[in-house]
């Protein structure tokens, strides 16, 4: 059932149009039966820009004096939010509600996906079950709504980010992680970047269908999109809803799938980024407060690689880049392995059992390499040359490359420096999925 759908691709839903929304949205579910505990899902910083800390904020703030109100970000394999993250994501929301998702130890088996189905949907390349885990407190406590909140984005595993993979993947286990991962990999990143279905989604379908049918799940969706240049400043935006210079396109709930399909095709109508032509140099800045690990600043190489030329260069400005995973056991794995090309990386998951314990490593290590179509170099502010170039990358220095590509002076879009150089520019990847007409139509 659908509770709200308003979106276009010229729309501004503000702050106040928003916090009326969540009020009909609630209301609807009280007349389902009292709130009297709620449970939200929001993600953590790595979806920053998503707008779903003001969603989580207000759901808190219209629902605390009258629910007991729990908030588990969907942190999936990612580090667990500090408290300063909390901070200045979720400001206003008591720092007590919060939960830590752990998806190796936290989690109980809802169910399994056969072996029969997961073979169907790779057309024969995988043949495995798949174990459907939740968190702990997802399952073993009784909540009269589970409101999962997040945007709808393009992305290098499922497709199109959120609905159910939030739940699933963002507060789910191991082994779904992994062969989700690994699933998507095999599949081919250029034919599920910003699609609304692909092998990975059915999966997560399945499992919303045979095992998640009983739990209260409230899907709310966003889809953003860049601010248009009449707003001169995010602060003069703030009653827009601006942040990141971004604005909000679309607002979706529901506790189903057609939430998802609505909202996934204002996401591909504003979100897939048609270059004219391919550029040969690609800079991309990540910003320190979000990326902090490859694992997450590789959105440089998957948002890309569809618009880079052959023989072009990718330029990664990663000031706030300490380290290679967001775990422990697969930042060893990255290391060991590093990004050699999915023929390489095969071999190792058929010869390496660490490696194949682990796929969604496994999948990262695919997609995190240019296929030697491209060359990659990564600047990061914390790691050595010694530790890039030994997973695959060239190396830069982060203060050389900054002077000549200063993210203060560079516009997103194209640019053309005073020697002449032209290079195209991307402040935060995450918000797009850039790529020329003729790759988009090859999909």
């Amino acid at each position: 059932m659908e509770f709200l759908h308003e979106g276009a691709p010229h729309a501004i839903i503000d702050e106040a149009r928003a916090k009326a929304h969540v009020q009909a949205l609630l209301g609807q579910l009280r007349r389902r039966g009292p709130l009297r505990r709620v449970l939200l899902l929001p993600p953590d910083i790595t979806r920053l820009h998503s707008w779903a800390g003001f969603l989580t904020c207000e759901l808190y703030e219209q629902l605390h004096r009258d629910a007991a109100v729990a908030v588990l970000p969907t942190v999936g394999t990612h580090l667990p939010m500090s408290g300063d993250e909390i901070a200045h994501m979720f400001p206003g929301v008591p720092h007590s509600v919060f939960h830590a998702h752990d998806w190796r130890n936290g989690v109980v088996q809802v169910g399994e996906i056969p072996a029969t189905f997961v073979r169907e949907i790779s057309a024969g390349r995988l043949d495995f079950p798949i174990r459907v885990e939740l968190d702990r407190l997802i399952v073993e406590q009784a909540w009269d709504a589970i409101v999962s909140i997040g945007q709808l984005v393009p992305h290098e595993v499922i497709g199109i980010a959120n609905h159910a993979k939030n739940v699933f993947i963002g507060a789910g286990g191991s082994d779904l992680i992994n062969k989700s991962h690994w699933l998507g990999a095999v599949h081919g990143i250029e034919r599920i970047l910003g699609r609304a279905n692909t092998p990975v989604r059915a999966v997560l379908d399945y499992a919303s269908e045979h095992f998640a049918r009983h739990l209260p799940i409230v899907y709310l969706l966003t889809v953003r999109a860049k601010a248009p240049p009449s707003l001169p400043s995010p602060l003069a935006g703030e009653g827009l809803g601006v942040r990141g210079g971004l604005v909000t396109r679309g607002l979706y709930a529901g506790d189903d799938r057609a939430c998802f399909e609505r909202g996934a095709e204002l996401c591909r109508q504003v979100n897939l980024d048609r270059l004219e032509r391919a550029p040969k140099k690609v800079v991309v800045y990540l910003d320190p407060l979000e990326y902090k690990s490859t694992w997450l600043g590789n959105k440089a190489i998957y948002r890309t690689r569809m618009a880079i030329a052959d023989e072009g260069e990718l330029i990664v400005l990663a000031p706030g880049v300490r380290t290679f995973g967001e775990d422990a056991a697969i930042d060893r794995l990255i290391r060991r392995f590093g990004y050699r090309g999915t023929l390489n990386t095969l071999e190792k998951v058929r010869t390496e059992p660490d490696l194949a314990a682990n796929l969604s490593a496994a999948a990262h290590l695919i997609h995190g390499s240019s296929e030697g179509r491209f060359t990659i170099t990564y600047c990061p502010g914390q790691l050595t040359r010694a530790e890039i170039e030994g997973v695959g990358f060239g190396y830069g220095v982060l203060e050389e490359m900054t002077r000549r590509y200063d993210p203060a002076k560079l516009q997103d879009g194209w640019n053309r420096l005073a020697d002449g150089e032209d290079l195209y520019y991307i402040s935060n990847p995450a918000l797009g999925l850039w790529g020329t007409a003729e790759r988009f139509d090859a999909q």
